[in-house]
């Protein structure tokens, strides 16, 4: 492992929200914990638990990078940061990645299975350009296994929330089509098909390696024939592929045509890991939405933060108010504990937080956090992430003109939870 030095300077911002809803006075600080020079981001919301902390909460995985003014190329390597929140915020480099974005980073997640010690990202062969998921061990210091599939070399896009498998994407194919989620340069074995049959979304066993082709972008354009008979001509792609909390869902977007003066497609679905039950959705809840108990799934429709039954296929409840929540389409994260709900959204050049409490309604809405002049591919989206214990967020913003890492942690007064 290699120490990165770094500013030892940390500040703490304390701001008071007024009194809640009902039980008492809430209020948060703000902790930026990276420092530049050089940029440092986790990169990707924390949907479906995917948190930025070890098991034990010790270590926070980030990303660093020398520059942020353009999509990185096949080239250009991110370092892999372990963040020691016990020794003053310590940064040791522990691996390098060729797999990566501004807005989602290398897909980190911890492994459920053994979340204080290993964690997964994507990395990419500098030979093939294939892209492969790998699992890394802190304690060992060493990646410990590669998930390497020579015929359709796809990356994690999400780890069962349980843990055991985890779901993988062609980031190559959607390098092509829509760049800001894909890894450009990399080796994609779909170039000139529109719905390919041997590929879509995959899952793989952690433990013995092995992968399954849950749905193919052939099946799915035989599902929407009927509702959209233009769908051959049509190159697909998959975003967002949403493990429930109970780990027997899968949510995603089907898409296509986001080029400009495209034929845009954007279809929800929902599919059970084996494959069966295979439902296309009407009712469109935003492009970020987040799982919360069984079949529901919070999103935004008609200006409110809504939820959603994925079963019924009807909305069936509401998060807070419009007053509340402003901009109720950005980006969103249900605590481990499901009592607190996070919304990130942009106000001109800054990213503003409201943290609500589910049990009874209170809120707070943070200061803002400069996202600077980036845009398109490169922009930088709010992006929250909880911790274990269910009281702190970490959140992206500029300092300097570098991109940093900052926790947001919540301050309740009165009863507790």
């Amino acid at each position: 492992m290699r120490k990165i030095a770094i500013n030892s300077f940390v500040f703490f911002l304390l701001l008071n929200s007024g009194l809640d809803a009902g039980s008492g006075e809430l209020s948060y600080t703000v902790e930026q914990i990276t420092h530049g020079p050089g940029f440092y981001f986790f990169g990707y919301i924390g949907q479906s638990k995917t948190i930025p902390w070890n098991g034990n909460g010790r270590y926070i995985i980030t990303l660093h990078t020398d520059f942020h003014d353009r999509m990185p190329l096949a080239s250009d390597a991110a370092d892999i940061i372990l963040i020691d929140t016990v020794n003053k915020n310590q940064m040791v480099e522990i691996d390098k990645t060729t797999a990566w974005n501004p807005q989602q980073g290398t897909m980190f997640y911890w492994n459920p299975k053994a979340p204080e010690t290993q964690f997964f990202f994507n990395d990419r062969d500098p030979d093939t350009g294939g892209v492969f998921t790998v699992l890394y061990d802190i304690q060992k210091q060493c990646r410990i296994r590669e998930y390497r599939f020579a015929d359709t070399p796809f990356g994690n896009s999400g780890v069962a929330q349980r843990g055991g498998s985890f779901l993988g994407l062609n980031y190559a194919r959607m390098a092509r089509l829509r760049p800001v989620t894909g890894y450009p340069g990399a080796y994609d074995w779909t170039k000139g098909l529109s719905a390919p049959a041997d590929d879509g979304i995959f899952i793989v066993d952690v433990a013995t390696g092995t992968k399954r082709l849950v749905v193919s972008f052939q099946q799915l354009a035989e599902a929407l024939k009927t509702e959209r008979p233009d769908i051959d001509s049509i190159p697909l792609f998959i975003n967002h592929t949403l493990w429930n909390r109970q780990d027997d869902c899968i949510y995603f977007y089907l898409r296509g045509g986001w080029e400009p003066g495209g034929a845009r497609l954007d279809i929800p679905f929902t599919v059970k890991p084996d494959g069966t039950d295979l439902r296309s959705h009407t009712i469109f809840i935003g492009g970020h939405p987040e799982w919360a108990e069984g079949t529901h799934i919070i999103g935004v429709r008609d200006g409110r933060q809504v939820i959603y039954d994925v079963k019924t296929r009807q909305l069936v409840g509401q998060l807070g108010t419009p007053d509340i929540f402003p901009k109720p389409g950005g980006d969103i994260s249900l605590s481990p504990d499901g009592n607190w709900f996070v919304n990130g959204y942009s106000e001109g050049r800054r990213n503003r937080y409201v943290i609500f409490r589910r049990r009874d309604g209170a809120s707070i809405r943070t200061t803002g956090f400069d996202h600077g002049d980036y845009e398109g591919d490169i922009r930088i989206d709010p992006a929250p992430c909880w911790n274990r214990d269910s009281d702190a967020v970490l959140v992206p913003g500029i300092v300097d003109g570098t991109r940093q890492l900052f926790v947001i942690r919540v301050k309740e007064k009165g009863p507790q939870r």
